[in-house]
Parts: C-alpha cells; structure tokens; sequence
C-alpha cells in the first residue's frame, strides 16, 4: 500500500502544482497553450516512438492483450449504445457522455505505469495505445456527429494526422526493420521523453475547470463511477477470463481507470458537444481518481 502511494501521489502533486500555477498566471496565460502544442506534436511522441522502437514484440502475451482492450471498449461501446436508444441522448451530451466513459488520460497512465513498472510497463503501454488510441477517436467522433451523419474521411482524418498515432506507427516500423535507434538517436529521444510527462501533468492541472462543477452533478457523479469503478472492473473481468499475465493485467486495469483526457473538451467544443458538460466531467474524475486510482490498483494487486 505504502510503495503504491509513494508511487502515485507525486503524479497528482504535479497536476495540483499546474492548476495553481494557472491560477496565478505563472508564468503567464499564454504559456500553458504553446506548453500542450509541443507535448501533443514533439515531447509525447518522440515518447510513445521511442518506446515502440525498443519494444520486444515477440511477447506471447501481446495478442491476448490487444484482444482484451477491443473485448473492453467493444462491450463499452455497445452498453453506452443501449443506453442511448432507453434514454434518446441527443448527440451533443451522447458525445460528452461517451468520452467520459471510453476516453483516458494518457499523460497521468504513462506516469501511473512508469513509477509502477518502469521502461517495461512504459513499453507494454505504448503497445496498447498503438491500438486504444485510433479507436476511442473514432468512436469519439462518431458518437458527437452520429446525428449529422459522418463519412469515412472525417472520421479517418483525425487519426491519420494524430501525431501520437503516427509515432506508434513510425517506432513499429524502425522495431520490425531492425535498425533500431543508431547515433545517439536513443538519446535524443530520451531527452524529449523525459520531459513529456511531467509537463503533460502539469498541463492536465492547467485546464481543470471546478467551477463547472456546480451545473449537472448527478449526471457528472454518475458518469465518473461508471469510468473509474465500474470500467476497471470489466477489464478486469476480460483479462481474468483471457488469462493474461500479471503486469499485463494491471496495466490494463490501470487504463480502463484513468479519468477521461483533456483533451475531449477541444473535440467536443469544435463538433459542436455539450462542452461544459465536458469539462465538468473531466474535472471531477480527475479529482476523484486520486483516491479511485490507488483503491483500484490495491484490489488488483491483492486478487
């Protein structure tokens, strides 16, 4: 319990540090857009690219897994379905709704798995963003443009241009041709990787919104239970039933109980969403799952 805390508390320190730091207006308003910019296009990429280059894809264990991440947002996505057609959500809070159940914040699960696991975790969990990634956007898109239609290229777009999709893809690439990282190129990255997490968190406390709390809140409080409870105790459910390995199983666990990303608000803003439904629901998961996320590790480790 003592190691587990040790590992986690520094993770929300850094996302409380950010909040407060753009509060005060340190160092100024206009640092905490350009600071995301580089961490979503440079830092976190070269991040996710460098772990898949070293990556050992010869893991027996990896096809389970990815079969337990699309085993988990595919029943995910079907319930949130049903409950749609019971219910007749317009697309707007159906969009909302989705993300904050399907959606994760990546920067907080790579630092979470990093002080659990180290570069081996680090490892297994670029390897399951190679495939959670390009599926939550589309489901994501779709569920806030389903009643406008959608086409193929609007939903395609988005993940061709995801830069963080394209560093899964371009590190698998270099780990199947064998030249791995030559020249001092592993340094490099590892340079920019080092500072991708500890400014994606203080980013993630940079844009909590706690006076959006006030508005919705059984629906907000619903909907956080659903992602931090109930959706890690599903993964759960896949990776005891498909047997994975220990490591494999809390890693995955661990990402089905993140809070929602940030980033959701952007996206439900620009199609047209619930946007302060959005950010009501991301602020209070991220605050709940201070205590959320170490209870669900604990019981996970202890199973």
């Amino acid at each position: 319990m003592i190691d587990l805390l040790l590992a986690l508390w520094p993770l929300f320190a850094l996302i409380v540090a950010g909040y407060y730091l753009r509060r005060w207006a340190f160092p100024n308003e206009a640092f905490w857009p350009g600071a995301e910019r580089i961490n979503y296009f440079i830092l976190f990429p070269a991040l996710l690219f460098s772990s898949l280059a070293r990556a050992p894809l010869d893991n027996p264990a990896l096809p389970r897994l990815a079969l337990a991440v699309l085993l988990g947002l595919g029943i995910a996505w079907l319930a949130l379905l049903l409950v749609r057609r019971l219910r007749g959500w317009p697309a707007s809070r159906f969009g909302a709704f989705s993300q904050g159940i399907l959606r994760f914040n990546t920067y907080l699960g790579l630092a979470a798995v990093g002080s659990l696991f180290g570069q081996e975790g680090l490892t297994l969990a670029a390897l399951m963003l190679a495939l959670m990634v390009p599926t939550v956007n589309v489901l994501s898109v779709w569920s806030l443009t389903a009643e406008r239609g959608v086409s193929a290229r609007s939903l395609l777009l988005p993940i061709i241009k995801n830069p963080l999709i394209l560093a899964c893809l371009g590190g698998a690439l270099v780990n199947l041709s064998g030249i791995g990282l030559p020249g001092g190129t592993d340094r490099l990255l590892g340079l920019l990787a080092a500072a991708s997490l500890p400014l994606g968190l203080l980013c993630v406390g940079a844009a909590l919104k706690p006076e959006e709390l006030g508005g919705e809140v059984p629906a907000l409080a619903w909907n956080s239970l659903l992602r931090l409870l109930a959706m890690p105790l599903l993964a759960w459910s896949v990776a005891w039933a498909l047997q994975l390995p220990p490591m494999e199983s809390v890693v995955l666990v661990l990402f089905f109980a993140l809070p929602t990303a940030p980033t959701a608000y952007v996206l439900t803003r620009q199609l047209g969403g619930d946007s302060q439904l959005m950010a009501g629901i991301i602020t209070l998961q991220t605050l709940l799952a201070a205590a959320s996320l170490a209870l669900i590790l604990l019981l996970v480790q202890a199973a």
